[in-house]
């Protein structure tokens, strides 16, 4: 057995992914069945019998073309004589071209009847175009509603026919043939057409026929003219390009590439002028069209509604515009993608086969719908074995609305599962509700950014599972969605689902801002022993009904989002907000009687003492903890309640000043001992709140004074944006042991009862 290292054949772009397919499926089928093929380094690895010569010697001499024949389609060649694609194979006496041209005679024996009504669709378009006449009247032609109509009646004539005779080339073609037409087209439960996007329209895209196409580079490399049909002078430099990316001058200009190869479609900006030729290798083009016929397509119902079946190639998915730098929002709009499979074990063509065809993508008990979904199935082993990687491309329109295979990324196969993913099954029913809301036609512009940034941040996350700072981010991209559900815009979504209290220890980063997230999201009005907490913090955030959902309302005869006095959370400032939060939740225990700061911690989520002064230092991100905080909140807060997780601690630090320490002992949520209550009250915050860090301590040694609490400060200032800050601190609950703690460095015999 001979080594191949095929450098010519690389995951990327896809006409080269596509030419390593071609290569391996010719040689097992032609030459040597026993072949292996695998990926290593990007690069294609070939084992046969062949050596580098006599490998070459097939292509050259040996090999056999696959009719590759779309006779459906106007541009193949069928309907035009002579044709300089099909012509000279249809006449040529070249045993190895035998296949082709028995598959050309089959094809004529069965377009009798659409070449007929392809040929008076084209009469018709004459008459508009007989130079005899001058411009006027060929407008006049044009522009005629006889003329018009008798163009459109040929045209539906012409589609009918087409769509009743590819029924019959499926009954009748058998091998090779068969091999191109499930490739390129497939018929659902309807009997209608359906066609994967790897080989466009049923083996065009647009005026670009690919088989005639192949047919004319068939011809450019060997002298078909020849009984023998011997290889063109260029044939062997051709070759040695492609297999071994050999430096080559000769190839051909101005010839259509299709979307398989960007770099060498020409265009704009594709050479040192302003506009440039296409450039293609006469046997890239052949072989690459030889490996497509390895993506046998299916009809295959997607459990998305009550749509109908379509086609669908292996790991081909509809179009998710994010996950990639160049995303937009008109490439969900586009043919789709495709994800293109990388292995690294030695495999034959017949376990290649079955790979593709199984085309396993699983993501827990359902396959997976989306290029999210297969990004999650790779991340969690849930696609075929063996498979290592995986190549994505998107069908995307790009240089003006060309259509071209853009390479969108590697999704690798982890070699152990990842059991936070699992994490992510919280989203599964949200996802695609939120999703439909964005790709509404009148969806608002901050609901579509807001949806492509989560949707990115979860890509990301599939390969960097084991980041914190990955699922920060998600969380970030989550509590960006859910603002602009809020405001009404997809509200229909609903808000964040409820999340499992895992989130917590996949997003711990051991930073001051997550741990101060964490107890601003879980604190509560009071927590009974039912584990369901009393007025959660979320209460002040968003404003749900009883099955957590938006909740509405009909004023003006129109479905609006009801916006409770409560929900005073802005989402725009952190400061803000938390100094919202504690004024709203001053308001609530003055209506109810009490004496005390509704803001009770939950268990093991309260803020540290160093976390605070870390805060209070301005050594905090406050705009990105509420941030996070708002996320945290869809916490699932009885599972929390029931098993919370750990979350790492920050080293023992320096308490917060003391005017502080002094204003948190005037707010608590609880007496300080049994018996012994502070008592709270709300002048104290308001001067806060307002920049007044004097009179706002001033009041809280009154507070304390009048409870027994002997303080040694006498008075403590803070600028007003210091004192602001301050007061948003309050916002974040401390454990009972941090409030005993602040009393005895402020009073140390008032605990012992002294």
């Amino acid at each position: 057995m001979h080594l191949h290292k095929l450098q010519g054949c690389t995951t990327a772009p896809l006409a080269n992914y596509l030419k390593a397919l071609g290569i391996f499926r010719l040689v097992a089928q032609q030459a040597d069945s026993g072949a292996r093929a695998w990926w290593q380094n990007e690069t294609f690895m070939l084992s046969c019998e062949l050596d580098a010569t006599g490998l070459e010697q097939f292509f050259l001499d040996h090999y056999r073309p696959t009719p590759i024949l779309s006779p459906w389609n106007k541009g193949a060649g069928f309907f035009k004589s002579p044709d300089p694609g099909l012509t000279p194979v249809e006449q040529s006496q070249a045993q190895r071209f035998l296949d082709l041209r028995e598959g050309i005679r089959a094809a004529r024996g069965v377009i009798g009847g659409l070449q007929a009504a392809a040929n008076a669709v084209q009469a018709i378009k004459d008459e508009s175009k007989d130079k005899s006449l001058s411009s006027a009247a060929r407008k006049a032609i044009k522009e005629d509603p006889e003329y018009v109509k008798r163009l459109n009646e040929a045209q539906r004539t012409y589609n009918t026919i087409k769509s009743d005779i590819i029924p019959i080339f499926r009954m009748r073609w058998r091998g090779a043939p068969r091999e191109w037409l499930d490739a390129a087209l497939v018929l659902d439960e309807l009997g209608a057409a359906k066609y994967p996007a790897l080989l466009g329209t049923g083996g065009n895209d647009g005026r670009l026929d690919f088989t005639n196409n192949f047919l004319q580079r068939l011809n450019e490399i060997y002298d078909l003219a020849q009984p023998c049909a011997p290889p063109r002078s260029p044939a062997s430099a051709w070759l040695r390009s492609a297999l071994w990316a050999s430096a080559v001058p000769g190839n051909q200009p101005g010839r259509a590439v299709g979307q398989y190869l960007p770099a060498a479609a020409g265009g704009a900006n594709s050479c040192n002028g302003p506009d440039g030729d296409s450039l293609i290798n006469p046997f890239d083009f052949v072989l690459m069209l030889e490996g497509t016929l390895l993506f046998a397509s299916s009809a295959t119902r997607r459990m998305l509604g009550n749509g109908p079946a379509y086609a669908a190639a292996p790991f081909a998915l509809p179009a998710q515009g994010a996950g990639y730098a160049s995303s937009s929002d008109t490439d969900s709009d586009s043919r789709g993608e495709q994800w293109m499979p990388v292995w690294a074990n030695p495999t034959t063509l017949a376990d290649f086969r079955r790979l593709l065809a199984e085309g396993r993508a699983q993501l827990g008990t359902r396959a997976a719908r989306e290029p999210l979904d297969l990004a999650r199935a790779v991340a969690r082993l849930g696609v075929a074995r063996g498979i290592a990687a995986f190549e994505r491309y998107g069908y995307l329109e790009r240089n003006g609305q060309s259509n071209f295979a853009v390479p969108l990324g590697r999704y690798s196969v982890p070699e152990r599962d990842v059991p936070t993913l699992a994490n992510l099954d919280d989203l599964d029913a949200w996802l695609p509700r939120l999703r439909r809301q964005a790709r509404e036609k009148n969806a608002a512009a901050r609901l579509r950014a807001a949806e492509r940034a989560l949707s990115a941040a979860l890509f990301a996350l599939t390969s960097h599972a084991d980041e914190a700072v990955r699922w920060q981010s998600v969380l970030l991209a989550l509590a960006e969605v859910e603002a602009v559900l809020s405001t009404g815009s997809g509200s229909a979504a609903g808000p964040i689902p409820r999340l499992r209290p895992q989130w917590v220890a996949a997003s711990d980063d051991g930073s001051a801002e997550f741990r101060l997230a964490l107890a601003f999201a879980l604190q509560a009005g009071a927590f009974p022993r039912s584990l369901r907490p009393l007025y959660p913090v979320r209460q002040n955030w968003l404003t749900l009904n009883k099955t957590g959902r938006f909740e509405t309302t009909g004023e003006g005869g129109q479905n609006r989002l009801r916006v409770a006095p409560e929900a005073v959370l802005r989402g725009r400032s952190g400061i803000a907000d938390a100094i919202a939060l504690v004024e709203r939740r001053h308001i609530d225990a003055a209506r109810s009687g009490a004496r005390l700061l509704p803001l009770v911690p939950a268990y093991r989520a309260t803020a540290h003492a160093s976390d605070i002064a870390a805060l209070l230092g301005g050594q905090i991100d406050l705009d990105r903890s509420l941030a996070l905080a708002r996320a945290l909140m869809a916490l699932d807060s009885q599972a929390w309640a029931r098993q919370p997780v750990p979350v790492m601690q920050p080293p023992r630090g320096a308490l917060p000043d003391d005017g502080w320490l002094v204003l948190r002992l005037a707010m608590l949520p609880w007496p300080i001992e049994p018996g012994r209550s502070i008592g709270c009250d709300p002048a104290v915050f308001r001067r806060l709140a307002a920049g007044d860090a004097a009179g706002a301590v001033e009041l809280a040694l009154r507070r304390l004074a009048a409870a027994g609490v002997r303080v040694a400060l006498r008075f403590a200032t803070a600028a007003p944006a210091d004192a602001r800050l301050w007061a948003a601190a309050l916002a974040f609950p401390v454990a009972r042991s941090t409030a005993r703690d602040f009393m005895q460095r402020l009073d140390p015999h008032f605990l012992s009862g002294v």
